[in-house]
C-alpha cells in the first residue's frame, strides 16, 4: 500500500464550458494568479548540434491534479507514460462500474500499482464516484483508508460515463457532505479544465483555500476548430469543450478504433505530452517564470501535501510526437501525433 499524506477527500465541481482558449490571457498580462518563482534552473550555456545554445530550465517534478489511467489493457498501457512525468495524479473514477465505494478505490489502486514500472515512485491519490445513493458511513470509510483523496462530483449525464452521477447536490447529497465536515473533511471544491476569464475570475473570487481550478493543454491550445481542420479530427474530440490554478491534464485515452468511427468517444490523450505542451504556452506568452508554480507548487500546496522534492529537466531540443502508441489490443493516438515539439521533458 502507498503511504500518502493525511490530506481530505475533496469535492471537485463540474467544469465549466464556455470560451474557448487561456493562452491568450496569459500572453497579454490578464492573469496573473498563477504565481510567478524563480526558476530552479535557467541554462543557456550548453551548445545543441548546430552550434547555438541550448536553452534548459529545471522543474520541481510536476504532480497531475485530474488523470484518467482507465482499467485493464488500456491501464497498463498508459500508466507507465504519467508515472515517468509526474509524481502523484489525483485519478478519476469515471470507470464502467465507476469507483463508488472505498473497497473498489483500494482495489483500483492496488491495479494501477501493479501497471507501473518496478522503479517508480508514482503515487495514485484514489476518488470516489459521488452518487445519489452515496452514503456517510461510506465517507467514514474513505477518511479512515488513507488512499482516498477526493470525492468527484460528476453531474448525471454532463460528460463521460457520468450515467450514475448526482441529480441533486444537495436534495440527495446533503448529508454525505455532512459527513465530510463531522470527518473532517473541509469541503474544497475544483473545477475542472477551465477555459475562460469567467471562470478565473470565478475561482479568485472564491475564499482562499477552498476553491481552485485545473486548467489542461488542450484547453489551453485547441478550441472547436481543431475538430475540423483538415476533416473531422476525433483525436482532438473531448467533452466538456467549452470551458488558485494548476495543472491538471484531463487525460483521457482510448483506443485508436474507438475514436475513429460514428459516436466516438470523447477524450484527448495528453499525458505524453503535456509538459512539452505547458512550456510551449507558458513560453509564448513569456511566462516561463510561472511554469513551475503552475505544474509543481500550487496543486500540493492546495491539497495539504508536501512539494515533490525530484527534479524534471526541461530541455529547449525539439522531438516528433509518435503518430501513435502501438499494443496487443490496438493504437492510441496521442495529442499533437506526428507533430514537433520543442520542449523535452527528461529527468536529471
Amino acid at each position: 500500500m502507498v503511504t500518502v499524506s493525511t490530506a481530505p477527500p475533496t469535492v471537485l465541481a463540474a467544469s465549466d464550458c464556455k470560451g474557448s482558449t487561456l493562452a491568450s490571457s496569459f500572453k497579454h498580462g490578464k492573469y496573473s494568479g498563477i504565481g510567478s518563482y524563480p526558476l530552479q534552473s535557467f541554462d543557456l550555456s550548453r551548445k545543441s548540434k548546430y552550434g547555438r545554445p541550448k536553452m534548459e530550465l529545471t522543474l520541481t517534478q510536476p504532480d497531475d491534479w485530474h488523470l484518467h489511467l482507465r482499467d485493464g489493457d488500456l491501464l497498463q498501457a498508459v500508466a507507465p507514460h504519467s508515472a515517468k512525468l509526474f509524481g502523484r495524479a489525483i485519478v478519476m473514477p469515471n470507470l464502467k462500474p465507476p469507483i463508488t465505494t472505498t473497497a473498489a478505490a483500494l482495489a483500483y489502486q492496488k491495479s494501477i500499482l501493479k501497471a507501473l514500472p518496478a522503479d517508480s515512485n508514482f503515487t495514485p491519490l484514489m476518488t470516489l464516484y459521488l452518487t445519489d445513493k452515496t452514503s456517510p458511513n461510506e465517507i467514514k470509510l474513505a477518511r479512515k483508508s488513507g488512499v482516498v483523496f477526493a470525492v468527484k462530483l460528476y453531474p448525471a449525464g454532463a460528460t463521460t460515463n457520468s450515467q450514475d452521477g448526482v441529480t441533486d447536490l444537495f436534495g440527495k447529497c446533503l448529508t454525505v457532505l455532512e459527513a465530510m465536515v463531522e470527518e473532517n473533511m473541509p469541503l474544497l471544491i475544483v473545477m475542472e479544465h477551465i477555459t475562460t476569464m469567467d471562470a478565473v475570475r470565478f475561482v479568485e473570487s472564491g475564499k482562499e483555500g477552498f476553491l481552485a481550478a485545473t486548467v489542461t493543454p488542450q484547453h489551453l491550445i485547441l478550441n472547436r476548430n481543431a475538430l475540423f481542420q483538415g476533416g473531422m479530427q476525433p483525436h482532438n474530440y473531448c467533452l466538456p469543450w467549452k470551458q488558485k490554478i494548476f495543472l491538471g491534464t484531463d487525460s483521457s485515452p482510448h483506443e485508436r478504433r474507438r475514436k475513429e468511427c460514428p459516436r466516438g468517444c470523447a477524450g484527448i490523450y495528453s499525458a505524453p505530452v503535456a509538459l512539452s505542451l505547458y512550456a510551449k504556452v507558458f513560453e509564448e506568452a513569456g511566462a516561463l517564470d510561472k511554469l513551475e508554480a503552475f505544474t509543481s507548487f500550487n496543486g500540493p500546496d492546495f491539497y495539504g501535501l508536501p512539494r515533490n522534492t525530484e527534479k524534471i529537466k526541461m530541455t529547449k531540443n525539439p522531438w516528433a510526437v509518435p503518430s501513435y502508441f502501438s499494443f496487443n489490443f490496438g493504437d492510441i493516438v496521442p495529442m499533437f501525433a506526428g507533430e514537433t515539439l520543442q520542449w523535452q521533458p527528461c529527468f536529471s
